[in-house]
This record gives C-alpha cells, structure tokens and sequence, in this order.
C-alpha cells in the first residue's frame, strides 16, 4: 500500500506541484499584479465594480497560467493545429454570424456566453508557426516561409476585416517574432521596414493635404484616418478625436517627477480621461505616482522581457524556444503601442497594458501566455533535476 498513498506531509506533496516554476518570472508577475491593483482600485472605485471584477480577472488568469504551466511543451506542441484550426473557424463564424457593437463585428454569441475569438488567436498564431518550423527543423527552405506567412496572413486578415487593427497588430507581430526566431533573414526584413518608414515619412510630410475633409483613404476606414490625423495634430479636434491624446498627455504631464499620490489623481477623478480603466489607464497611473512610477513600471516590464528571453534561450527544443520567444516580445509590443498611444507617440488603437489595464479576455490570455512561459521553464528544470 504505501506503493500506492503518497504518505508525505501535504505541504510537500504541493510543492511537487510547484516543482520547477520560474521564480524571478512569478516575482516580476506578482509585482506587476500589484500595480495593477493598485491603480485600478484608484481608477475605478467609482467606477461600479471595476476593481473587484479586475482582481477576480487576475484571480481566474492566474488559475489559467497554474493549468497551463502544468503541461508539458510537447503536449502544448499537439495542441497546435487544433487551436489554431478553431480560432480561424470562429473568426469565419464571426464574420458569418457575429456580433456588431459600435460599428465593429468582433464577438460571437453562442447562446451561453459571448466571445471573441481573435483573442485566441494570440496565442494559437505563434504556437501554431512554433509548430511548423518544429516540424521543419534541419531543412527550412525559402518556401517554408511562405507558408509560414500565409498561416499569419489568414487570421491576420479576418481580424483586419472585423475591423480590430489593434488586435490585428498583436497577432502579426506575435507571428512576425516567431519567423524572425526561426531565422528569417534580415535581407527580407529591413526592406520592409524602409517602406514602412518612408510611407511614415510621407504620411507626416503630406499631413495637411491628406488629412483635409473629403479625401479618401482607400485602405483604411474613416476612423482609423482619424486616428493617424489626430496623432498627427490632436489640436485640430480637442474636443473630439483629439480629446483622449491631449487629456492623456495632461494628466501624464501634470504628475511631475513623483506624482500627485495615489488617490489623488484630479484629471483621473473628475473624468477628464476617457477609459481611464482600460486602453488610458497608463495616464491615471502616470498622474499619481510620476516619473518615478513610471520608470519603476517601465523596469517591471523589461525585467519581465529579460526573464522571458532567458527562459526561450535555455529552452531544450526549437518549438519552446521560438514560442517562448514571441510570446515574451509579444508583452513588449502590448507595452510599448499602449504607451506610445497614450503619450501620443502612436496611433490609439485599442491595446491594453498587460496586468494595469480592465478587461477580462485579454487578462485569460494573459493568463495563457504566462502559462506556456512557466511550462517552457518548468520543463527545463525537471530534466535538470
């Protein structure tokens, strides 16, 4: 019988369970949580149940990340097609059958609940090209990319069709890191990004012939010119589409070095800042605790990148590795296009800042993410053991 009943104290047994996690990356999670704690108990007292619904969200991310972690990389490895296959079927069911709010098709209804499935195809995109260059590996040739590109490309564009360019943003670039990882070569990479800052170049040079009314844009939609306009020169509408970047850059500015205190934020209480729980909630953190709390997020954020770096290079297999990799410059790309949005660097496009910002979808997925990290460490460290 002992055989059988594990007759150790219960407080070993779960350690077992523990056995293996990252620590420095649950340090830099559990910071992280507390600062988003912390600024929306501030953000959101009065906002009805904002605060106690976002530590539920944690709650539930954190549950997630435990389940998650506890899988190995192979078997994250089968879930690869799968996942990516239905994240693709429900954005056609989306496109088919979905749901409209404010002028955007994002959200399937499936009677028991409401979902949207381009979230899921954060993590199913790069765990599914994780998986093709796997497969590949030892004899990736030129074609091996293209299909790499046309596996991106189609959630890419159903998510781009919806429209939800912010979400759009997060899938390709969490695609974009895995081909780079795989090797992707640099002689394909920087025309890319010429083009892309000469058409930058000419949209600022052009600003006051392209932003003028009735000039249409054929590749985008009407508010998505707004928003390149208003980045452009929030001025020429501050009580419209330019209200969100001033109100933001207001409410940063006016924090000082230190901060106004916690609690105490005027722009963030008197409502001067839209979605000041969600895509603007850097603003209401930037007034309260300032420069100081500022540089002290933006520390968290890169010990959290460097830790997630370290896991994907000691990670045993290219699939852990490249996975790995793209999901930690994944929470780089959340971090900077929030902030830079917010500042009035970038466009706004609806991104939110991972552990600060409300939202109970994208903290699942956080969630996730954080779970493949812990596993892909996890797994490193029992075959060391």
């Amino acid at each position: 019988m002992s055989t059988v009943f594990d007759k150790r104290p219960w407080w070993q047994r779960a350690a077992t369970v523990f056995m293996g996690f990252d620590g420095p990356l649950a340090l830099a999670i559990v910071l992280l949580a507390t600062a988003g704690l912390l600024t929306m108990y501030s953000a959101g007292y009065d906002h009805g149940t904002r605060f106690v619904d976002h530590g539920r969200n944690m709650l539930l991310a954190a549950g997630v990340m435990f389940i998650v972690a506890q899988l190995s990389p192979q078997r994250l490895a089968q879930l690869a097609v799968p996942l990516y296959v239905l994240g693709v079927a429900l954005l056609i069911g989306v496109e088919l059958f979905g749901v409209t709010k404010k002028g955007a098709t994002r959200w399937l209804d499936l009677q028991v609940l409401v979902i949207q499935p381009s979230e899921l195809l954060k993590i199913a995109t790069p765990l599914m090209l994780a998986w093709w260059f796997q497969r590949r590996e030892g004899q990736l040739q030129a074609p091996d990319f293209v299909v790499a590109f046309v596996l991106l490309a189609v959630p890419v564009a159903l998510i781009v069709k919806q429209p939800d360019l912010g979400t759009a943003i997060l899938v390709l670039s969490g695609g974009l890191y895995v081909m780079f990882f795989a090797g992707l070569s640099w002689a394909l990479i920087l025309p890319v990004l010429g083009l892309g800052a000469v058409g930058i170049g000419g949209l600022i040079w052009f600003q006051t012939q392209i932003c003028e009314p009735g000039v249409d844009w054929v590749l985008l939609h009407e508010y998505q010119k707004h928003r390149v306009c208003t980045l452009l020169d929030p001025t020429t509408d501050p009580l419209g589409k330019g209200f969100h970047i001033i109100q933001g850059m207001i409410a940063i500015g006016s924090g000082g070095v230190t901060g106004k205190g916690f609690m105490n934020g005027t722009q963030t209480h008197l409502e001067f800042i839209p979605e000041r729980t969600t895509d603007f909630i850097f603003a209401a953190f930037s007034e309260e605790f300032g420069l100081a709390g500022c540089v002290a997020l933006l520390l968290g954020f890169t010990f959290l990148i460097f830790r997630g770096l370290m896991i994907a290079s000691d990670a045993p297999t290219l699939f852990s590795r490249l996975l790995a990799g793209a999901i930690t410059l994944s929470f780089f790309t959340y971090s900077m296009v929030n902030m830079g949005m917010v500042t009035g660097i970038l466009p706004v496009v609806g991104i939110p800042l991972p552990f600060i910002s409300y939202g109970g979808t994208a903290m699942v997925t956080l969630g996730l993410a954080l779970g493949i990290l812990m596993s892909v460490a996890r797994s490193k460290r029992l075959m060391q053991s």
